[in-house]
C-alpha cells in the first residue's frame, strides 16, 4: 500500500471546508460537509490532518491557508482604503455616526491618536485621614479655575471648616473612649 499520488475530490473539499471555516466549524463538521459519513467523520478528520498518513492533504491545507492569508491579509494600505470606503458609503447613506467612527479608526491606524489608560490600584478606604485631606486640597487647587460661579475662597473655607469639624469630632471621640 503506497501513498496516493493525488488528492480525491472529497479530500480537497475537506481541506477547503477546514480552511474557509476555521474557528467556526470543527474538523468533524468539515468532514461531514465534505461528504464523509457522520459516524466516521471524526476519525477521517483526524487522519486527514496527520502528515504521516495523508501528507498530500496536509500540504494542500497549508497551501490553502497561505493563499487565504494572502487574499485577506491586512496591510496598512488596504486597511486605510477599506476604512475610507466605509466612511464614503456611510456618508452616502447619511449615517454620520458610522462615518465619523470610520474616520476615527483611520486616524488611529495612521497613528494620529494615542490612547492612554492609567490603571490605579487602591481604595479611598485604605487612605488615612491626612492622606484624604491632602488629596482633597490638591484637587481643589488643581481644579478651582473650572468650578462654575464658586469663588475659590468659598470652597477653601468650606474644606477648612470641614477639616476642623473632623478634627474636633475625632478629639471628642478620643476623650469619650478614655
Amino acid at each position: 500500500m503506497g501513498l496516493p499520488k493525488k488528492l480525491t475530490e472529497q479530500q480537497m473539499k475537506f481541506a477547503y471546508e477546514l480552511v474557509t471555516n476555521e474557528g467556526r466549524k470543527t474538523a468533524t463538521e468539515c468532514a461531514v460537509d465534505a461528504g464523509f459519513a457522520k459516524d466516521s467523520a471524526r476519525q477521517y478528520a483526524s487522519k486527514l490532518q496527520n502528515p504521516k498518513l495523508y501528507p498530500l492533504v496536509v500540504k494542500y491545507i497549508g497551501e490553502l491557508r497561505e493563499e487565504w492569508q494572502k487574499k485577506y491579509e491586512v496591510t496598512y494600505e488596504k486597511h486605510i482604503a477599506e476604512l475610507g470606503q466605509i466612511r464614503k458609503e456611510a456618508l452616502k447613506k447619511g449615517a454620520w455616526s458610522a462615518a465619523v467612527n470610520a474616520e476615527v479608526a483611520r486616524g488611529k491606524a495612521a497613528g494620529l491618536y494615542i490612547e492612554q489608560k492609567i490603571i490605579r490600584t487602591g481604595k479611598l478606604e485604605d487612605l488615612t485621614t491626612e492622606e484624604l485631606e491632602s488629596r482633597m486640597k490638591k484637587i481643589i487647587d488643581d481644579y478651582s479655575p473650572i468650578l462654575e460661579n464658586v469663588p475659590f475662597e468659598d470652597i477653601k473655607e468650606k474644606v477648612t471648616q470641614a477639616e476642623e469639624k473632623t478634627t474636633e469630632d475625632s478629639q471628642q471621640s478620643d476623650i469619650e473612649s478614655n
